[in-house]
């Protein structure tokens, strides 16, 4: 990382070259003006009779939403420029021709995306902590439950998912499974299905579940 004392601002720069060339001037030109976009070219003369710059620099600017750039987008560009055009004259610290001004940019750009990343960061880890499941009094949304550790955990879990019903979780194959699906006409179901070993077809009958008045999957009635 960086260390923002090692850049010279414009100012700083600029009070040098003043003090060298008490008879130079500056100038500056905005070429780029829209609504959004700023780019300004500066030059800088020894003297002020001179007809051919001493070195010149262009800097460009965005206007944003928030920040200084919100309102004096404009005035960074002219102030970047001329720390270019000083800059390409001599007027900085060796190998840091960047100033202050445009390091802090990059510094305050570097610290927002490493936000984000800590963000997403944060996310990520959320994202493995819980689980959705349906919600027993609206099958339509989802509420969040911390993950099981054990099977006699997950059994009491889509029991209160059931509605305190004891599910046909278990078959002469083994353990059965829980599926959700609507209907051609529009209706809500559950079952219990078996799941036999791959290859065989003995099959046993689905427990079929519908949604109560309450909200809560109940047995269906053959």
């Amino acid at each position: 990382m960086f260390n923002l004392d090692d850049y010279e601002t414009v100012e700083e720069r600029l009070a040098k070259f003043w003090k060298d060339y008490p008879q130079g001037r500056v100038e500056t030109k905005l070429l780029v003006h829209t609504p959004t976009q700023y780019i300004v070219w500066s030059a800088i003369y020894r003297d002020s009779a001179d007809t051919q710059p001493w070195a010149t620099g262009l800097a460009e600017e965005t206007v944003q939403g928030r920040g200084v750039n919100a309102t004096s987008a404009c005035e960074n560009a002219e102030t970047s420029s001329l720390g270019r055009s000083l800059a390409n004259a001599g007027y900085a610290t060796k190998g840091k021709r960047a100033s202050r001004e445009e390091m802090t940019k990059v510094a305050k750009a570097t610290e927002v995306k490493a936000n984000i990343e800590e963000v997403k960061a944060k996310m990520a880890v959320t994202s493995q902590q819980y689980v959705p499941i349906a919600k027993a009094d609206d099958p339509w949304t989802t509420w969040e439950a911390p993950p099981v550790a054990t099977m006699e955990q997950a059994v009491e879990m889509v029991q209160s998912v059931l509605g305190g019903t004891t599910p046909e979780e278990s078959c002469s194959h083994g353990a059965r499974v829980w599926k959700t699906g609507t209907s051609k006409a529009g209706k809500v179901w559950g079952m219990w299905k078996c799941n036999p070993p791959h290859g065989t077809s003995n099959y046993c009958d689905p427990v079929w579940y519908s949604i109560s008045a309450d909200g809560s999957w109940k047995p269906r009635e053959n």
